[in-house]
């Protein structure tokens, strides 16, 4: 086993853990790029999504193919299942799948906790792939090594995070990482029916993280070195794009970014990017995304080989 048995959520990575991941996760690139390894010969991964991914899930199983492991069983419908429609609980559904001898469970659920109820019944390492509006921790982890990757630090910078932050879990577990490190200013851009909950300002207090809360976007454009922006949360009871008017990266908003910002979203995207910015040097978010392939290539082998 490595590191630790699960992956429930981002407070869990030490400053020293992802600094020592961050050089593995850059190696995989390399990996992926000579066609795989044979790392993970023999093992076998299950992903169950009881929620659709595209992103997460095809990154995960592409990861894991890349190492030599296999995909033994994969859906994302799981609350369609014949098991779930009956009445059958999240823990007896991981109990079952156990004992069909996976080495680790991707598990992407509806509601908050979902991971850590899988955990406690769980043989194997389960891996939180986004649980309600809790968290999203491999999200935070590519999204941390692409800010490293782009501008070369993390310490120092200074970040907006923008849309909808009241239901948005990958903004939530971005803020737990940059917590870990220093000198971090964050602008929070919402508008004010989706500002951050008050359980986040206070994490954000108690580790020195400077913040500042803003209604547009063209306020802090000129002044970060990150724009990470967010959809609105329809499925999880959020209005509608009319909300986030004055928080959408558009031409206006490039021309008042600093030639070194980027520009990241953890995808998909709705009307919040004008698909114009995409042919900006400085749209960072399709190369996030391929990091996280880069990314659950190396949690994976960290998990099942430490």
């Amino acid at each position: 086993m490595g590191d630790f048995m699960h992956v429930f959520d981002a407070q869990q990575f030490s400053r020293k853990w992802l600094e020592d991941f961050f050089p593995l996760a850059r190696a995989m690139k390399g990996v992926a790029e000579c066609g795989g390894s044979t790392d993970l010969v023999g093992k076998r991964m299950m992903t169950v999504f009881y929620e659709p991914s595209t992103r997460t899930r095809a990154s995960f199983e592409s990861a894991m193919w890349l190492l030599g492991g296999v995909v033994s069983f994969s859906t994302e419908n799981a609350q369609e299942f014949s098991s779930a429609i009956k009445g059958e609980t999240l823990e007896d559904t991981i109990r079952i799948l156990n004992g069909y001898r996976p080495h680790v469970i991707v598990l992407r659920y509806h509601e908050t906790g979902g991971a850590q109820r899988a955990a406690a019944v769980s043989r194997v390492p389960i891996v939180n792939a986004g649980d309600g509006t809790g968290q999203h921790p491999t999200q935070a982890l590519l999204d941390i090594f692409t800010i490293r990757e782009e501008l070369g630090r993390v310490d120092g910078i200074s970040i907006a995070l923008v849309g909808d932050l009241k239901r948005g879990r990958t903004v939530r577990s971005l803020a737990y990482l940059l917590g870990k490190f220093e000198g971090i200013n964050i602008h929070l851009v919402s508008p004010p029916s989706l500002k951050i909950r008050q359980d986040m300002k206070d994490y954000l207090k108690r580790h020195q993280v400077s913040y500042e809360e803003h209604d547009e976007l063209r306020e802090v454009a000129g002044k970060v070195d990150v724009i990470y922006q967010t959809r609105t949360q329809l499925e999880r009871g959020s209005q509608g794009e009319h909300e986030l008017f004055f928080c959408r990266v558009n031409q206006e908003v490039l021309s008042l970014m600093r030639p070194q910002a980027i520009v990241m979203h953890p995808l998909p995207r709705n009307a919040e990017i004008n698909p114009s910015v995409d042919r900006d040097p400085r749209a960072a978010y399709f190369r996030q995304a391929e990091n996280g392939l880069y990314v659950r290539m190396a949690l994976l082998k960290r998990i099942l080989t430490g």
